[in-house]
């Protein structure tokens, strides 16, 4: 192998372990954020999206300013294009955002947790789709075994998992279209939140009437709680962007299990949602899909792994 080759596996190696890292970081955020929005109980989940919005607008300036990336800014400026696919992605998060944070103030932090189970297997699905990937059998399998438990009580009760669907769908359709934007975390955000930036005002200024709505009334501590909500939605969102960046879809969604898998706990263990057997039945089947879909990455990611060795040899 000569050195060029060499020095180009070395830094994909490094990009590819920043990667899982970024993902990591983001799915625990995500996975524990529950905890920060049953706080906000007492306010109306537009109310919280319309704070997500301004909060993180600003946070995301400064950070913009720190990495001194407001170059990038102004050159995604003179790209219609990509603009355009940034104001699509930016209604596809907030409605992700609220629809999120509309389920967990009111007890569906279950249904959410299965959507979030769904969406690595939309990813595979949406990879084959429009990114080229290519649906290995086992893959094919654990997409069908999931669609089953979906199915389920959809046919025994006419029951449709709305919330979960609606999250994976939404989720999923926003890391797609990021996957293939060549746009930095940080640059893509501000440009979202721009974008929602006049209709977030808008909506605090003629919109709102709860108690909540103005802080000068507020607590402190109700203050500082809605203030966060700029962290707690950048942080995250910055750390899967620069992940989706650097490793496949597919290794996005196997990291995602992290997620869920502590909502799951949460809703069930400290917020004492129902599991019912239809719901135990729904996340039986979407647990065996993720430990067929798991089983094949863990052997396609050996053989790879042997393939490279056997090429470094050579």
């Amino acid at each position: 192998m000569s050195a060029c080759k060499l020095t180009a596996l070395i830094d994909m190696q490094n990009s590819q372990r920043q990667g899982i890292l970024f993902a990591i970081a983001a799915y625990v955020m995500w996975g524990i954020a529950p905890i920060y929005f049953k706080q906000l109980g007492q306010v109306p989940a537009d109310e919280i999206l319309m704070h997500r919005v301004i909060w993180s607008f600003w946070l995301v300036i400064a950070i913009v300013a720190l990495q001194r990336n407001f170059g990038r800014v102004r050159a995604l400026a003179k790209q219609p294009k990509n603009l355009m696919v940034l104001c699509f992605t930016s209604v596809v998060i907030a409605a992700n955002w609220l629809i999120f944070i509309w389920a967990i103030n009111n007890d569906y932090l279950l249904e959410a947790s299965l959507g979030y189970y769904i969406n690595p297997l939309l990813n595979v699905l949406l990879g084959v789709l429009f990114l080229g990937e290519r649906l290995r059998k086992p893959q094919l399998l654990a997409v069908a075994v999931a669609a089953t438990g979906v199915a389920i009580p959809l046919i025994s009760h006419g029951n449709i998992p709305y919330v979960a669907l609606a999250l994976a769908g939404t989720f999923g359709i926003y890391g797609l279209l990021r996957k293939k934007l060549p746009v930095d975390a940080s640059t893509g955000l501000l440009s979202e939140t721009a974008v929602l930036m006049p209709f977030a005002l808008a909506y605090w200024v003629w919109f709102t009437d709860s108690p909540s709505a103005n802080l000068m009334t507020n607590t402190t501590e109700l203050n500082l709680l809605l203030l966060a909500a700029g962290v707690v939605t950048t942080l995250p969102l910055l750390c899967f962007a620069a992940a989706a960046s650097r490793i496949p879809l597919y290794m996005v969604g196997f990291i995602q299990y992290i997620g869920p898998s502590l909502m799951f706990v949460l809703a069930v263990g400290l917020y004492g949602e129902p599991l019912t057997d239809e719901k135990i039945i729904t996340f039986a089947f979407i647990w065996s899909a993720l430990a067929i879909f798991t089983w094949d990455l863990i052997r396609h990611a050996r053989r790879k792994r042997k393939a490279r060795k056997a090429a470094a040899q050579a």
